[in-house]
């Protein structure tokens, strides 16, 4: 059964195809099938179909590397950079942040919540005027909101950062309540190097991600 459109871009025609597309275009990688699917947390299988029906389409080429099939954009496609376009201000915001964040230290979860992820994960309501970002942890603050205007230069949407330590993660406060119960796009989750830092992160994920993977379940 073909899968449902992204409400932030009907253009698309599934969700799968934005976010395996965005994944590859919008760093301008070249990879190959696994690490694309990988990388889209989509199946191999439907990453092969989509990428099949963009490489008839003309908008992606491959090339064989030894056993390795790499995919990339189709440079010569007049369709590349208006896809790339609205891209960036579909799915680009998670892709573009989630690089950005992996450079940063001491950074345990990031994700996005708000009206945007609402309208990613296919609830109805007005198209969003900008994003709000999560980030849980204890990191370079000045850095997050320069990464945060770098990315909203992007996408054109004013990327929100709220930043908490992993104690302030935990706590149940009216605020927290309501991220919880609303959807979430992960876009970051750190490594800790303790066994204490690990342990603190795992509640403090645990605690804000339940829900929503409950939801996801059922």
């Amino acid at each position: 059964m073909r899968s449902q459109a992204p409400v932030l871009a009907p253009l698309f025609r599934s969700e799968a195809q934005a976010v395996l597309l965005s994944e590859l275009l919008l760093p301008a990688e070249e990879m190959s099938m696994t690490d694309l699917a990988e990388r889209a947390g989509l199946p191999y299988p439907t990453v092969h179909r989509e990428v099949a029906r963009l490489l008839e389409a003309g908008l992606l080429v491959d090339r064989r590397v030894g056993r390795t099939r790499l995919i990339r954009g189709n440079e010569q496609s007049p369709l590349l950079a208006p896809t790339r376009e609205i891209l960036l201000t579909v799915t680009g915001p998670a892709v573009l942040l989630r690089e950005a964040l992996e450079d940063l230290d001491g950074i345990e979860t990031a994700f996005i919540f708000g009206s945007f992820a609402a309208r990613a994960k296919g609830e109805p309501g007005p198209p969003p005027n900008d994003i709000d970002l999560m980030v849980i942890g204890s990191t370079d603050v000045p850095a997050v909101y320069r990464v945060c205007r770098e990315v909203s230069d992007s996408v054109g949407r004013i990327v929100n950062p709220t930043i908490m330590s992993l104690e302030e993660a935990r706590e149940q406060t009216g605020f927290l309540e309501e991220v919880r119960a609303n959807p979430m796009i992960e876009i970051y989750l750190g490594k800790p190097v303790t066994v204490a830092a690990a342990d603190a992160a795992a509640e403090a994920a645990q605690t804000l991600y339940d829900a929503a993977v409950a939801r996801l379940l059922t």
